[in-house]
């Protein structure tokens, strides 16, 4: 199989700058807690993964919770949708994105996205959201006209990432379909899916954090 590039693309967990949307019921340190658990759980997955390459695309700074055998991107663009072509055309060759939203991800499936990405018939691998997004997507090669354009965070973003590569000749396979996390239900529901996770066990001490902030 042609080599593939698996990156990440996330941002520095810093409370106030990620996961804002937790808030509330979460404070921003929690909100930052559940981010960096879900993003060491991510980096952990793609490092378990057999794959060639990995880069972590990061808005922010680096730290000590990046693993061995990254190479770190700085996100370029306005918007998420320039973010997501310039991650791309960092690395040559296949590559298959992941964000740090979707902590329940496992090598396997990972993988899964590399075959079916490299079938004779497919040009790229797009996975749908519960909530209307996408939590991975695959090219065989970079081109920004795959992202600049394509609303992005909305409920329709997954569907229209898929006429876009559609419009562009893109032969596309589904891959499944998973919930991210962007609610405090959401966080609920996929830390119940990995209860041994760094995420699940986040989850679990929220309270002993919010007792350390306020004490």
């Amino acid at each position: 199989m042609t080599p593939t590039t698996l990156i990440v693309i996330a941002k520095s967990p810093v409370p106030g700058r990620v996961k804002t949307r937790l808030c509330p019921p979460c404070s921003p340190d929690q909100a930052a807690a559940l981010a960096a658990a879900a993003l060491a759980d991510t980096l952990a997955t793609v490092a378990a993964t057999r794959a060639t390459g990995r880069v972590l695309a990061l808005d922010g700074v680096r730290g000590p919770w990046i693993p061995d055998g990254f190479v770190i991107v700085p996100q370029i663009g306005a918007g998420l949708d320039e973010r997501l072509a310039n991650a791309f055309a960092a690395v040559s060759g296949p590559a298959v994105l992941v964000g740090m939203d979707t902590p329940q991800i496992t090598p396997a499936l990972l993988e899964h996205a590399e075959r079916r990405l490299h079938e004779p018939d497919k040009d790229a691998v797009l996975g749908l959201a519960e909530d209307g997004g996408w939590w991975t997507i695959g090219l065989r090669r970079a081109d920004p006209r795959v992202f600049v354009g394509v609303p992005m965070s909305t409920p329709q973003t997954g569907r229209a990432q898929l006429d876009r590569l559609a419009s562009l000749g893109l032969r596309t396979a589904m891959l499944p379909t998973l919930r991210d996390v962007d609610t405090f239900s959401d966080v609920l529901a996929v830390a119940a899916e990995v209860p041994a996770s760094r995420f699940a066990s986040a989850v679990d001490h929220l309270d002993e954090l919010a007792e350390d902030v306020a004490g």
